[in-house]
């Protein structure tokens, strides 16, 4: 069967591709957010996944606000993104594993979570900035799995739903019959609000609350409602559902292996986390 070898949850925001492109990671700017980065790379040289499923919301890419699935599994044998306006350079396609896709669908759909299958899908920064982050040769080592949560379109699926997905992703991954490593990526977040009265809104005693509550209490976010997640984190910082669904598939028990929280990036609270199976 196949084994959770642990979950890495990050931000995506698109000034960051630009930052790689230019090669400013050194700039005092940047340099506390990418300084995050070199010891889950070594982790992962050490783990040496072969799979990523990314749990990950679309901005427009693949999907938009007249069609906008609440939940939709990629299933197709590769992914590429393209220009979503925002100057980042594309990267090389992703190799999709398609006999975990459909598993989890199946697995998935068996628990009455209703999925759009997608079997041709493009995938943005929200995707592809998070990978490159981890591998930023960009010669991807793992075939990958999209699992995409609607974060964009109201009404939203409520943070408790998503930890349930994100169990039942867990489910269905340690009931695949491959003997495979499978790493599970959250992308999003955490606090920011791009427009509105409150745009430029940054929550960092709440973030920090959250990230700590991984670990231990991991379903202390799902006390709230979306809207009330909105007031705490900004209106896409309910992003963090992404981040709520990865550490789900942990299952019980986990422990923090390596964190770091810089503010702001663009005008977003960036956070960075690895999170091992107890």
């Amino acid at each position: 069967m196949a084994e959770i070898i642990g979950a890495i949850t990050t931000s995506h925001v698109p000034a960051i591709g630009g930052a790689m492109a230019k090669g400013v990671q050194d700039e005092p700017y940047w340099k506390p957010f990418f300084d995050g980065f070199p010891p889950v790379r070594r982790w992962l040289a050490e783990a040496r996944p072969d799979v990523a499923v990314v749990l990950y919301n679309d901005h427009g890419l693949n999907f938009f606000l007249d069609k906008m699935p609440t939940f939709a599994v990629g299933a197709a044998p590769e992914y590429r993104n393209a220009d979503e306006g925002w100057g980042i350079p594309q990267v090389a396609p992703f190799r999709g594993e398609q006999d975990l896709s459909w598993h989890l669908i199946e697995s998935l759909v068996g628990e009455d979570f209703d999925i759009t299958t997608c079997q041709e899908m493009l995938v943005d920064h929200a995707f592809t900035l998070p990978m490159a982050l981890l591998w930023p040769d960009q010669r991807w080592p793992v075939s990958v799995v999209p699992v995409c949560i609607n974060t964009v379109q109201f009404p939203l699926p409520s943070a408790q739903r998503c930890y349930r997905l994100g169990e039942a992703v867990g489910r269905a991954i340690r009931s695949w019959p491959a003997d495979r490593r499978v790493l599970v990526i959250g992308t999003g977040g955490l606090s920011h609000q791009l427009d509105g009265q409150r745009a430029g809104f940054i929550n960092k005693a709440f973030d920090e609350q959250f990230m700590a509550s991984l670990a231990d209490d991991p379903e202390w976010a799902t006390q709230y409602s979306i809207h009330e997640l909105v007031k705490l984190s900004g209106t896409q910082g309910v992003e963090l559902v992404m981040w709520l669904a990865a550490r789900a598939a942990l299952g019980a028990g986990a422990r923090t292996r390596h964190s770091n929280y810089h503010i702001p990036i663009s005008n977003t609270a960036s956070g960075l986390m690895l999170i091992e199976p107890a």
